[in-house]
C-alpha cells in the first residue's frame, strides 16, 4: 500500500530530489510555493507559502505518513553586520513556521500508522563556523525542538534531523559560483567532494521507510565527515 507522503517547499534542491526518489512507489504530495520542476513527475501539487498560508487550509489526505519540511536559508554575514531582524528571518522560515506546519499536521500524522518525521538542520551547529551565527541559532532550535517532539510523541510517530554540509543546490548557488570556489569547499571535507541533493534525499529515503523503524530523535550528519574527522 502506497504511503502519503508531504513535502514542504519539495519544488526545488533537496526536496525535488526526495520527491523523484519517492514517487514511483509512494503519493507524494508537494506544497511549495512554485510548482518549479515537478511537471515530470507524478505528485499532487499545492501552492503554500510556508510564510504566509495556513497548513490547515490545503486539501489533504487523512493521514500523513511521512513529513519532510525542506524551507531553509543560507544567510552567511558576520556578527557585526546582522541586525535582529536577520534573526527574526531566520527563526520565521526555518523554525517557528516549521511548528506551524507541524502543529497544524497533528491530526494527519495520528491517523497514520507509525509515520515519519524529518527535518533540516546544518553541520554549523554542531561544528561552529564563523559567519553562521543566524542560521545556527535557527536549526539549533530545530534539533532541540525535534528531540522534544520525538520524545513526547513516541510511539506515535518519529521525528529525525539532517543536517547537511554544503550541498550543490540552487540555494548554495552563491556559494559555489566558480570552479576556484567548489575546489576550496570541497577541500574543507575529509571526503573531498560538497555533497549532492542525491545524499541527502537517500538518507530521507532511509528515515521514511520501515528501515528505520527503531530510529527517533536522531541528528543524522550527512557532511562528507566535516563535524567528526580531523584530517589535519
Amino acid at each position: 500500500m502506497k504511503k502519503n507522503i508531504l513535502i514542504i517547499g519539495g519544488s526545488g534542491g533537496i526536496g525535488l530530489e526526495i520527491a523523484k526518489i519517492l514517487a514511483p512507489e509512494n503519493n507524494v504530495i508537494i506544497a511549495s510555493r512554485s510548482k518549479g520542476n515537478l511537471e515530470e513527475l507524478d505528485v499532487a501539487y499545492h501552492s503554500f507559502d510556508v510564510l504566509k498560508d495556513d497548513i490547515k487550509d490545503l486539501d489533504l489526505p487523512d493521514s500523513i505518513d511521512g513529513l519532510v519540511y525542506c524551507p531553509g536559508s543560507i544567510n552567511l554575514k558576520p556578527f557585526k553586520m546582522l541586525k535582529i531582524e536577520a534573526f527574526e528571518e531566520e527563526m520565521n522560515l526555518n523554525f517557528f513556521s516549521l511548528v506551524k506546519v507541524v502543529q497544524g499536521l497533528l491530526p494527519h500524522l495520528k491517523n497514520a500508522d507509525s509515520p515519519g518525521l524529518i527535518f533540516f538542520s546544518t553541520v554549523a551547529v554542531q561544528k561552529g563556523m564563523p559567519f553562521h551565527t543566524s542560521v545556527a541559532a535557527a536549526k539549533g532550535a530545530i534539533e532541540g525542538f525535534a528531540r522534544s517532539l520525538a520524545a513526547e510523541y513516541a510511539p506515535t510517530f518519529r521525528v529525525n534531523v539532517i543536517a547537511p554540509s554544503l550541498t550543490d543546490t540552487p540555494l548554495a548557488g552563491k556559494l559555489l559560483s566558480s570552479e576556484d570556489k567548489r575546489t576550496k569547499m570541497a577541500e574543507r571535507h575529509p571526503l573531498q567532494r560538497i555533497g549532492s541533493a542525491k545524499d541527502i534525499a537517500n538518507m530521507a529515503e532511509f528515515l521514511l521507510s520501515s528501515k528505520s523503524s527503531w530510529m527517533t530523535g536522531q541528528v543524522l550528519g550527512v557532511d562528507g565527515g566535516l563535524s567528526s574527522l580531523n584530517m589535519n
